[in-house]
């Protein structure tokens, strides 16, 4: 299922996909870059800011990743499996920052973030907690429902400005 596109007014969302011209030359022939990258929208230091998330990033770092991930991926993989390999990497390896900087890199290239304060998997390899922490804030700014994976965000994106329609209970009742 694919987002809707958006009413008059409203900024498409960054989709990550290239833009090319209608006789497909090479991305770098026919997209100029804008001159700089957009800064993150929180620091990486700002646990502070989504309390609940960072304790929950600091006991159980696979359930944040599982939602970072599934949005990254645009729902073809399920929260709980990507947390679940999180884990499996992290049980047996002692390092799953190997897993998720790829996805620090992602984030980065769909959304056009700096790369700082230094490499992604430098950011994983000395505060894990705090780059999932960041990235989940950052989906979060951008208007993720992080709570509702990437189905319910679509749902509640076709939904936007429309109202719902009444439940009617089946049967009888006194």
């Amino acid at each position: 299922m694919y987002p809707s596109p958006p009413q008059f007014g409203q900024q498409a969302p960054a989709a990550g996909v290239p833009i090319t011209s209608t006789n497909q030359q090479p991305f770098a022939q026919n997209y100029t870059q804008p001159a700089g990258k957009v800064p993150w929208s929180t620091g990486l230091c700002d646990c502070g800011s989504d309390v609940p998330n960072c304790c929950i990033t600091c006991c159980c770092p696979c359930i944040t990743f599982g939602q970072i991930a599934e949005i990254l991926d645009q729902g073809s993989t399920s929260c709980g499996a990507s947390g679940a390999l999180y884990a499996l990497i992290g049980s047996f390896t002692g390092c799953a920052c190997i897993y998720s900087c790829s996805y620090r890199s992602r984030m980065r290239t769909q959304y056009m973030l700096e790369e700082s304060p230094c490499g992604d998997c430098c950011v994983h390899f000395c505060c894990e907690a705090c780059a999932l922490c960041q990235e989940y804030r950052e989906l979060k700014n951008r208007g993720f429902d992080m709570s509702l994976g990437w189905q319910g965000n679509m749902q509640m994106q076709q939904n936007r400005g429309l109202p719902m329609a009444p439940v009617v209970e089946s049967g009888m009742k006194r």
